[in-house]
């Protein structure tokens, strides 16, 4: 009888097999890789806005509050955008002919507000709010990153499900007390461990039983 395959035709079948599964093996590992990296994200990236604002200059250098601009952070969902006449109340006295501040003078002139590019988003199906996270001892730079020292705004973390169940299943490492809340410069203290289950307690805070719970950010 007439041999139909070469005598090495079986090896090479497997071979061929063999690379054909690590390519895909590896396909879905880079794909997954990739999908979850900080550059699917945005993390880093400080998009284009209407007028170049600088966190490091007001904040570090001038020593503004987070709730100057960001006035309804204690007590709504939204930490609020800060509107033209705010920027105004200093900018109508200190650098009044800038160039660069024409859009918001243009913005209150004629009463239209600046568009600002949105850094930090979460998908609409997650439900998130600032007032709880603030007043419960969760600082801002926990999740914004060190503010003031970004001279344009960029996405510290990205916002991952992930991110978010690290903190909710164990909080005591990254509650504060109220006056470290909007230090942008907050370290854990050495007794963070000690610290921070005391803050749980006192706050009312039960992960195991609440924060774990789906219904607490898919409503």
């Amino acid at each position: 009888m007439r041999q139909l395959f070469a005598p090495g035709a079986d090896a090479i079948l497997r071979l061929v097999l063999l690379i054909v599964a690590v390519l895909v093996v590896g396909g879905v590992l880079v794909a997954g890789g990739v999908s979850r990296s900080s550059y699917m994200y945005g993390v880093g990236v400080a998009p284009s806005q209407p007028v170049p604002f600088s966190h490091k200059h007001h904040v570090a250098e001038l020593g503004l509050d987070c709730r100057y601009c960001h006035t309804s952070v204690e007590t709504a969902a939204t930490a609020g955008i800060p509107p033209t006449w705010t920027c105004m109340t200093c900018h109508s006295q200190i650098w009044t002919g800038s160039s660069m501040l024409a859009p918001v003078r243009e913005s209150l002139a004629n009463d239209r507000p600046l568009h600002w590019v949105r850094v930090n988003r979460l998908p609409d199906y997650v439900y998130f709010n600032h007032s709880i996270h603030v007043t419960k001892g969760i600082g801002c730079s926990s999740c914004h990153g060190a503010m003031n020292t970004m001279q344009l705004t960029y996405r510290a973390n990205a916002f991952t499900m992930q991110f978010c169940l690290n903190c909710h299943r164990n909080p005591a490492q990254f509650i504060r007390t109220p006056d470290q809340v909007w230090n942008m410069e907050w370290s854990s203290p050495l007794d963070q461990a000690k610290l921070g289950r005391l803050l749980v307690l006192k706050n009312h805070i039960r992960p195991a039983a609440q924060l774990t719970d789906c219904s607490i950010c898919h409503r």
